[in-house]
């Protein structure tokens, strides 16, 4: 589904330079759930903007879905970023003068479908998520939690390849925050990748795979402490 090999990005400004990433290297499979953890400042956020097509590196290869999508044109990266990715972040970013339905259509308004497909689309979206009975109201009138969910319908109604979640559960409480996981571990059981970042270690091991990003570069935890549990493993077997 996605593999990065030897990214770097470099922000420059005047004479300095700024690694975000430094030989980046990751392969997430279809069908993956996928945690992603690390310090403020380590890299997380470049990844994912990487990840989701908004950000070029400045140099390395990423392909997507099998394709390489490291040089391609503006409008073609739009294209791609609009079929097959979803976008969940921590503050929701729903339109506040929109009402939820309206709010789901706006992406699906780019993939060129007609009025009847995109309401289907949306109330299949919003069914999946629990919130059918509240399509007219505005943001506003739901909890965080139910806004959350919206942005999660959002996500899902184009039918995305995989998801990429930034700390989902940022703004919300525990209850509502373990509610959020549930809804996107279904989500990951019926087919869907999802890359997730979090701060929360509670929320990171229910994922299928860990990984730490630290100063720019990617630490796999799980399989680390499979070499740990293997070195183990000989030594004792050894005494």
């Amino acid at each position: 589904m996605l593999s990065m090999k030897k990214i770097e990005m470099v922000y420059r400004a005047d004479m300095v330079e700024t690694y975000a990433l430094r030989n980046f290297n990751l392969d997430v499979n279809d069908g993956e759930f996928v945690a992603v953890t690390g310090p403020s400042g380590s890299g997380k956020t470049t990844f994912l903007n990487i990840a989701g097509l908004l950000e070029e590196p400045t140099s390395g290869s990423y392909e997507l879905d099998g394709e390489s999508v490291g040089k391609l044109s503006d409008k073609k990266r739009s294209q791609i970023r609009n079929e097959k990715v979803g976008f969940i972040f921590q503050g929701f970013n729903l339109m506040p003068d929109l009402n939820i339905f309206d709010n789901v259509d706006v992406p699906l308004r780019y993939r060129g479908f007609s009025g009847a497909e995109r309401k289907k689309l949306i109330e299949e979206a919003l069914e999946k998520v629990g919130l059918q009975s509240r399509m007219k109201h505005l943001p506003s009138q739901l909890s965080g939690g139910q806004q959350q969910r919206v942005a999660i319908a959002r996500a899902l109604a184009g039918k995305p390849r995989f998801l990429l979640a930034d700390e989902p559960t940022g703004n919300l409480d525990s209850l509502m925050a373990q509610q959020v996981m549930q809804m996107l571990e279904d989500i990951n059981a019926e087919g869907t990748t999802i890359i997730m970042v979090t701060h929360d270690p509670e929320l990171a091991v229910r994922a299928r795979r860990n990984i730490q990003i630290l100063d720019g570069s990617v630490s796999d935890l799980d399989e680390m402490m499979h070499r740990v549990s293997e070195k183990v493993t000989a030594v004792a077997e050894g005494a």
